[in-house]
């Protein structure tokens, strides 16, 4: 198996080509060296390296979804060494799994964005996350249905990984019951800090903040050329989702590429940092439970939601919803595997 060493400024990460293979949790100097063929002078100081990941989340095939760097046996790492982690592997989020402090939870996750603040919620942190953990190895599977929790926060939150001959076939989070907060009603900002026309906006639906985990706004527009013309001010939008208590800004329209979507979606998070997210499952569970509360969606569906394509990267976010049982399900691609040495 082929491997190239890469020197960065805070280490060295070692990625492997081709097909994928486990790194130990812990590396040791002399065996980086032996796999890299560093010999001499050019030998790696230092005794522990870090392993990480990433996972194309959201996605059936490599270089599409949402990609998530994901770092397993994260409980020697203090929050500056991980806010530093995420900032060098520069994803929209990174996340650090640990053993559980609560006796009712398997595992317990730690997600942060690139800049270094945390973040809530069962999206694409978690699902990616968790597809790691069972492709690993970390989980005892059987074919059907396996349920275990995770400890997200102060939350405990159930997921259900779908396993069959071997293979895992999809992870089903549930995420928190649906809470509708604050409309906003300034069409004309909202549409400035859109970057686009406020006659966009769709009035059939409220541009409203609504929360599974993560209260983002949802905002209608009416067509999608008017989500693909969407060039948003950052710190405008700031402003705007700071006014209602919303974190983050999904934009969508019922206009999908696909006729077995019902909605086609962006989302932009200034607020945390992050410019654009290619799939974005914090927010596709509330845009679902919006669309059955509207009787756009019946109770009881499941909807698939378009997102990423303005960004290349195409992908299909599954939500259940039932009552208030809100379950969003996905596949992943383990793309790259690394040593970070800090």
């Amino acid at each position: 198996m082929n491997r190239r060493a890469f020197l960065l400024s805070s280490g060295t990460v070692l990625v492997t080509s081709g097909a994928l293979r486990m790194l130990p949790d812990v590396v040791h100097a002399s065996e980086l060296n032996r796999a890299s063929g560093i010999t001499g002078s050019n030998k790696y100081e230092g005794i522990m390296h870090i392993p990480f990941y990433f996972v194309d989340v959201f996605a059936e095939r490599p270089l599409s979804g949402n990609p998530l760097a994901v770092v397993p046996d994260a409980q020697s790492l203090d929050d500056a060494t991980m806010q530093q982690i995420a900032a060098e592997l520069n994803q929209a989020e990174t996340t650090f799994i640990f053993p559980p402090r609560s006796k009712s939870a398997d595992w317990r996750l730690r997600s942060l964005t690139a800049p270094g603040h945390e973040i809530f919620g069962a999206g694409h942190n978690s699902l990616g996350a968790w597809w790691w953990l069972a492709e690993s190895g970390r989980l005892k599977l059987s074919d059907g249905s396996n349920h275990f929790t995770q400890e997200i926060g102060h939350d405990l939150l159930p997921v259900d990984v779908r396993y069959k001959d071997g293979q895992v076939v999809s992870v089903v989070l549930t995420q928190s019951p649906p809470e509708f907060a604050r409309v906003c009603e300034d069409f004309f900002g909202l549409a400035e800090a859109l970057g686009l026309r406020e006659a966009d906006i769709s009035r059939s639906l409220p541009a409203q903040v609504v929360s599974t985990g993560a209260g983002h706004l949802l905002v209608p527009v009416h067509t999608r050329s008017a989500i693909e013309r969407a060039h948003p001010d950052s710190q405008r939008l700031a402003k705007v989702l700071k006014a209602v208590g919303g974190e983050g800004c999904y934009i969508y329209c019922l206009e999908p590429v696909s006729m077995s979507s019902v909605a086609h979606a962006r989302f932009f998070n200034p607020t945390m940092g992050i410019v654009e997210d290619s799939a974005t499952g914090t927010a596709a569970g509330p845009l679902a439970c919006q669309l059955v509360k509207h009787g756009i969606a019946k109770d009881g569906s499941t909807m698939r939601i378009e997102q990423g394509y303005e960004m290349k990267r195409p992908s299909i976010l599954t939500v259940e919803v039932h009552g208030n049982v809100v379950r969003l399900a996905g596949r992943g691609v383990r793309v790259i595997e690394g040593t970070l040495r800090v």
